[in-house]
């Protein structure tokens, strides 16, 4: 019953993922269009009050008027709308299939006795250990001098990536 209830999971985990991952790309590609569309606004009080961009548009029969702002106005109203649940939900879920399919069942997918004979809890541990060092090391190159100058920051990331590659395959399975 456990596997069956896992599949099950599993299956939610990936549907769900996959259909909140288009609706975040979805509503970035309709921002970098609304972006690259916008035009100067007509009416000089909307410059005065910092807007710097308008669009209208026609959706459905319904038309719309979007503004963009230079900075924030000075007020904001009470209800505004955040892009935001389809980028957390993206990576809700898919913090959930990784600790699902990875982690629950790292004896399956994650340990390869021929490569390194692991416990499951230290294949967990490594799993999680990665993700939080590679974190910290992407933010620290992104603030030391390096961060200035994108060749190198990239160059370094490319051989910190390089270097976690060649032990990640040397302690965890092929998968």
């Amino acid at each position: 019953m456990e596997a069956y209830i896992v599949e099950w999971l599993n299956l939610l985990g990936r549907w769900v993922h996959m259909i909140t991952g288009i609706a975040w790309i979805g509503a970035s590609f309709y921002f970098v269009w609304l972006d690259n569309h916008l035009h100067a606004p007509k009416d000089p009080a909307d410059t005065e009050k910092g807007i710097g961009g308008e669009i209208w548009s026609l959706h459905g029969g319904g038309f719309y008027h979007a503004q963009k702002y230079k900075v924030a106005p000075a007020q904001l109203p009470e209800v505004l709308h955040w892009f935001k649940w389809e980028a957390y939900t993206t990576w809700m879920t898919g913090m959930f299939m990784l600790a699902l399919i990875y982690w629950y069942s790292a004896e399956i997918y994650l340990i390869d006795p021929g490569v390194a004979d692991i416990s499951k809890s230290f294949a967990v541990l490594m799993g999680a250990a990665t993700l939080a060092v590679g974190w910290w090391v992407y933010d620290y190159l992104c603030k030391s001098p390096l961060g200035k100058d994108d060749k190198k920051l990239g160059a370094a990331i490319f051989v910190f990536i390089t270097i976690m590659a060649f032990i990640l395959t040397h302690l965890f399975s092929g998968r």
